[in-house]
């Protein structure tokens, strides 16, 4: 099944799926894959089945091979009950046209009736500390406090992160951003299981990061390449100061 969205970007839907005001979980490429890592592992323990991906002429031309699995780079993915969807994104993805893939994902996740988005993401670091942070509208950032998610001081996020923050400012839909500090020279699965336990305190879930937080060797082998080209995209398009 096809649902167009625009002449240029698509989402193709591959299964039919009744969505229920789902809980939107995003992870783009950035400091330590933490996103895709953290979205990934997320897709694999909550047993949730690919139902889409989007199309787009602005993304680059190119698709992932994993354990010799060939896949598109830009998946969406619910769980059975259709109240958690989660969107991968395992390609860097350049400025250009940026605006109007942020648009189709907004419009669909609308569509699909949702109201909050929530988006996985890491700050460069020398060292990861064991700590979530948070960024959203002031409400929201106290309900992250009291689950023990700190609201970042001040600071400004660019690339496709900020980009969807901002539109969400004015549409009918919700968005957060969850942040770690990563390692910035490679995959960083420890930073990964701190943003999943912070998704498990702020909403309600129980995923078991222990396999997470054993897997650095394998993860560091399967997602070197994907690394190196973020690390020479990074003084391009930074995802975060502050």
């Amino acid at each position: 099944m096809q649902d167009r969205l625009s002449s240029d970007e698509q989402v193709y839907e591959i299964k039919k799926t009744v969505l229920k005001s789902p809980v939107i979980f995003a992870g783009f490429v950035g400091a330590g894959l933490v996103g895709p890592l953290a979205i990934g592992y997320m897709i694999d323990k909550l047993k949730m089945k690919e139902i889409g991906y989007i199309r787009s002429r602005h993304l680059p031309p190119s698709t992932v091979f994993m354990q010799g699995r060939l896949r598109h780079p830009f998946r969406l993915h619910s769980n059975k009950d259709g109240t958690i969807c989660g969107i991968i994104c395992e390609i860097t993805l350049r400025m250009e046209g940026l605006y109007d893939i942020i648009s189709t994902i907004l419009d669909w996740a609308e569509k699909k009736g949702s109201h909050e988005i929530v988006i996985l993401d890491g700050v460069a670091s020398a060292s990861h500390d064991n700590k979530a942070f948070c960024a959203a509208e002031e409400d929201l950032c106290r309900v992250m406090e009291d689950n023990d998610i700190s609201m970042i001081p001040q600071g400004f996020i660019t690339g496709v992160a900020g980009g969807l923050l901002n539109e969400c400012l004015v549409r009918k839909i919700q968005g957060v951003t969850l942040l770690v500090k990563a390692n910035d020279k490679g995959p960083d699965p420890l930073a990964a299981a701190t943003l999943v336990e912070a998704v498990n305190r702020a909403y309600d879930m129980n995923i078991d990061t222990t396999s997470l937080r054993k897997e650095k060797n394998r993860i560091g082998v399967d997602f070197k390449e994907l690394s190196d080209k973020y690390t020479e995209h990074r003084k391009i398009d930074s995802n975060m100061y502050m």
